[in-house]
């Protein structure tokens, strides 16, 4: 069994938007306040007596907030699913638990998001004599591929293939967990990873379509289709009040689809 604790769940703005008035980023609902997507997956095994293995999945621009906000001790290792700005500009908080952990943080992604890494923050991984200020992040680069998976503790991870409008980007199945974020097509063979999931989190942005995330409806056809037990939307915009919304999506899908939120634990 594993935890997965949403630690964002908002679009790349987050919620509330910088400089906007209306009634949802004014809201004072706690669920309708949403930090930049992202998630942690700890091992839960109740025979290993070792400390609990915590993987990051994306750390945007808000990851320090989230650290703090949730207490998360440590991070054994991080995996990206692309390197857009509200996914990466966390990397350089990672630095702490290098210190707290006295070792390197391996991080996981495809050629072109590790590259997009390096060029954003060449600092961690070249050495600069010219280079002076705080510490920097002790990181090591592993390249995965779509459907190749691998082990970290008593966690099965496979990368899976989505769409992200044109750009080709990666889902993760963890155990019997997948995360799909950023996501407008899903193709045929990343459905077969699906089949034997038992609670998707998956993207819906808004009710508008929009040209690189599904609708909060079509992430909910998505998940009938497939017949996934339980699935939550994640990667939300302001334009979705969360309680009428939830409340509509428990009552269409008999509790099977429903809004998710910052703070959202989930045992799978």
């Amino acid at each position: 069994m594993i935890s997965v604790l949403v630690l964002g769940s908002g679009t790349s703005s987050g919620v509330p938007v910088i400089a906007c008035s209306c009634a949802i980023c004014e809201s004072s609902n706690q669920k309708n306040k949403r930090l930049r997507s992202s998630i942690l997956i700890t091992s839960n095994d109740p025979s290993n007596n070792t400390v609990p293995t915590s993987i990051l999945i994306d750390s945007g621009p808000d990851f320090r907030t989230q650290a703090l906000n949730f207490k998360i001790p440590r991070i054994d290792a991080v995996f990206y699913t692309h390197s857009h700005a509200d996914h990466i500009f966390g990397l350089d908080d990672l630095r702490i638990y290098n210190f707290k952990q006295k070792s390197e943080i391996p991080i996981y992604g495809e050629p072109d998001t590790l590259s997009a890494l390096k060029k954003c923050f060449s600092y961690c991984f070249k050495e600069d004599p010219n280079y002076e200020g705080g510490g920097i992040p002790n990181l090591t680069l592993n390249e995965i591929e779509p459907f190749k998976g691998l082990n970290i503790s008593t966690l099965k991870i496979t990368p899976l293939r989505v769409q992200h409008g044109r750009l080709p980007i990666v889902g993760f199945k963890i155990n019997d967990f997948a995360y799909l974020t950023d996501c407008s097509f899903v193709p045929d063979e990343t459905l077969t990873y699906l089949k034997d999931v038992k609670v998707l989190l998956i993207s819906g942005l808004r009710h508008k379509e929009h040209k690189t995330h599904f609708t909060v409806t079509q992430a909910k056809e998505f998940a009938l289709k497939n017949n996934i037990p339980q699935t939550y939307i994640t990667h939300i915009a302001h334009d979705i009040e969360h309680e009428n919304t939830d409340k509509e999506l428990n009552e269409e899908t008999n509790g099977k689809v429903r809004l998710a939120f910052d703070g959202l634990r989930l045992s799978v």
